[in-house]
């Protein structure tokens, strides 16, 4: 059997260090693409349970506001309507779990995590980092 090639832990924030996706790297990897910052619009947050559907007559100033007040959003872009999660001190998503390195909401993730890395600083390409011993 032939064994697969050794690989290289990307740096998130060097995109050329970047792998060529493919699924079978998740079952090894430490979660990198989730200590990326994640866009997401209201529906997403409808779906995460962070907002309710009778919000979304609201203006999303207002439900950025509230968010970042609770600390589940740390910015909010009014012209596209965009809200960034908020991240622990270490860059990890708030919704992944420390021991596990699983997603705590993965039926209920964003479309953003739904479609990664089709869509993403490289399309195609994931940050990959071996999972750590623990």
């Amino acid at each position: 059997m032939k064994k697969p090639p050794i690989l290289a832990a990307a740096e998130p924030d060097r995109l050329e260090t970047w792998v060529k996706y493919r699924q079978s790297l998740c079952r090894d990897c430490h979660s990198t693409c989730c200590t990326l910052p994640v866009e997401v619009r209201l529906p997403d947050l409808i779906r995460m349970g962070l907002a309710d559907a009778f919000e979304q007559d609201e203006p999303a100033k207002q439900i950025a506001r509230r968010l970042m007040k609770a600390g589940v959003v740390d910015h909010f872009n009014h012209k596209h309507e965009l809200f960034t999660l908020a991240r622990r001190s270490n860059g990890d998503c708030l919704y992944l779990d420390a021991r596990t390195r699983l997603c705590t909401l993965y039926e209920q993730r964003p479309d953003t995590c739904r479609n990664h890395p089709q869509i993403g600083p490289r399309p195609g390409y994931c940050a990959w980092r071996p999972k750590q011993p623990g």
